[in-house]
C-alpha cells in the first residue's frame, strides 16, 4: 500500500476478531486470519496484545528478508519460516537466508540486524518480545546503514568518472589523416 507522495506504509489483515456494533453484547470467541502468525501466547490466554502484532510482524519482516512464505513443505513436512532459518543462522552465512534476487547486494551487518530484529519479534513469549517502536528504531539504524553504504560506493564511482573525466581531458588529440 501506498501514499499519495510513494510513501510505503505497511498493512497486514493477517487477524482478526468481531466486536459488538453498537451497544450489543456478544463478541466472537474466535479469530479469523492466517493460524500460522498466531501468538503462541494466544492458546494460553485467548488474548492478542500489542505484543502479538509484533510477533506477526515477525513472519512479515522475514519473508520480506528471505522472499520465502512463512510455511513451505520440505521433505513432506510442514516448516515453519524461523525454524528452516534458526539453523542457517547458526551457520553464519547470511547470503543463504536473503532474497537471492539482491545478488548480496547488501551490507551484511544491517541484514543480520534486521534478521535478529525479526528473530526477536518470534519469542515464543511476549515478555521477550521488543515494543514495535524498538523494532522501527532498529530497522532505521539498518536502513541508515545500507544508506550508508549505498553513498559510498556513489561517490567511489563519481570519483572514478572524475578519474576518467581527467584522464581524458589530459590527452591532446589531433586530427586523424584521411
Amino acid at each position: 500500500m501506498t501514499l499519495s507522495f510513494e510513501t510505503a506504509k505497511l498493512s497486514d489483515f493477517g487477524l482478526s476478531k468481531t466486536f459488538p456494533i453498537e451497544g450489543g453484547t456478544h463478541v466472537s470467541a474466535s479469530i479469523a486470519g492466517t493460524p500460522s502468525y498466531l501468538d503462541p501466547e494466544y492458546y494460553i490466554s485467548n488474548r492478542l496484545t500489542e505484543k502479538s502484532d509484533v510477533y506477526c510482524f515477525g513472519f512479515v519482516l522475514l519473508e520480506i528478508i528471505t522472499s520465502r512464505p512463512v510455511l513451505a513443505r520440505t521433505n513432506n513436512e510442514r516448516t515453519h519460516i524461523s525454524q528452516r532459518f534458526s539453523s542457517m543462522l547458526s551457520m553464519g552465512d547470511i547470503k543463504k537466508i536473503v532474497d537471492p534476487r539482491l545478488r548480496a547486494d547488501f551490507d551484511d551487518n544491517s541484514v543480520w540486524k534486521a534478521v535478529e530484529v525479526a528473530m526477536a519479534c518470534l519469542s515464543p513469549t511476549c515478555a521477550r518480545r521488543p515494543t514495535m517502536n524498538q523494532v522501527v528504531m532498529e530497522l532505521s539504524e539498518c536502513l541508515s546503514a545500507e544508506g550508508a553504504r549505498n553513498r559510498r560506493a556513489n561517490e567511489n564511482e563519481s570519483l572514478d568518472s572524475v578519474g576518467l573525466m581527467t584522464l581524458n581531458l589530459g590527452t591532446e588529440s589531433t586530427p586523424l589523416a584521411r
